[in-house]
């Protein structure tokens, strides 16, 4: 299946996604909260986690694959930034219009989608927007823009973190998280984790996403949504359920941060990643 490059800065289909408090503490479960974060997992007085946005994203991607010609066999989860405008309330009706700014073919290494959305509430106002690179391994060669080099965001050698929190995910994180939304076999299924190569099945990257947005909200915001602005990283290796997921940032001053997740063996698992606290 060959790229669909007419997508290029067209606004896809809107999407919509309804939610209620309880997928709201269904994927603050997911992400790693627990009873010490009752604000998040307890609707007596329920705030959203901002990773959140990660959800409706996902809604609105699928239908998108489809129309991108995009190989799901084929295809890695590259980068995932979320950007926010205000609060996520804690139930709703979201409309979300993907577009695709661009397409960059890095020959043998595949083709580069990269992926806008904005979500918008009932009324119409702005609450989040998603940005994600996505690589297709198959979809490379066919004649296109090599696409600029990223932007390195490495933490400073030499210098101690800022804040540095541990976390064990659970032997059931990937079983639960997958109730968010991200049905992929490859994240419950032993058969088909061993066909693609994985001992057993792995973690999602928006999940190790979501407990890296935990540590970098309990550590610089305060627990306080409201402070995070923006938070974005890069897949750099797989995480198994079970593994315990270490996160440190080192502030670069004006509220940035670069973030870094990794295994206590030194396994980074989210490296490239800022995030923009107020």
């Amino acid at each position: 299946m060959a790229l669909n490059l007419d997508i290029i800065e067209k606004n896809m289909a809107p999407v919509t996604y309804t939610y209620d408090q309880d997928t709201v503490i269904l994927y603050a479960l997911g992400i790693g909260a627990g009873i010490n974060e009752l604000d998040f997992i307890y609707e007596k007085e329920l705030k959203v986690l901002p990773t959140f946005a990660v959800v409706p994203f996902l809604s609105a991607f699928m239908p998108f694959t489809l129309q991108a010609g995009l190989n799901m066999q084929t295809v890695l989860h590259g980068e995932q930034k979320i950007l926010l405008h205000r609060p996520i309330p804690t139930s709703g009706v979201l409309t979300s219009v993907v577009r695709c700014p661009s397409i960059y073919d890095k020959g043998d290494k595949g083709g580069i989608i990269n992926i806008n959305m904005e979500s918008r509430d009932a009324d119409g106002d702005l609450l989040f927007e998603n940005s994600a690179v996505i690589v297709d391994r198959s979809a490379g060669n066919f004649g296109g823009d090599r696409g600029p080099k990223p932007e390195v965001f490495d933490p400073p050698k030499g210098t101690s973190p800022n804040f540095h929190v541990e976390e064990t995910s659970s032997q059931n994180q990937a079983a639960l998280y997958r109730l968010s939304g991200d049905k992929n076999p490859l994240h419950i299924d032993p058969e088909f984790a061993q066909k693609a190569g994985f001992e057993c099945p792995i973690l999602h990257g928006l999940c190790s996403f979501g407990f890296a947005g935990r540590a970098v909200l309990h550590s610089l915001c305060a627990s306080d949504p409201q402070r995070l602005k923006s938070f974005s990283g890069r897949f750099t290796d797989v995480v198994f359920p079970g593994e315990t997921l270490v996160t440190e940032g080192w502030e670069l001053g004006e509220g940035l941060y670069i973030i870094q997740t990794r295994t206590p063996e030194g396994k980074v698992i989210l490296g490239n990643a800022l995030a923009e606290v107020v």
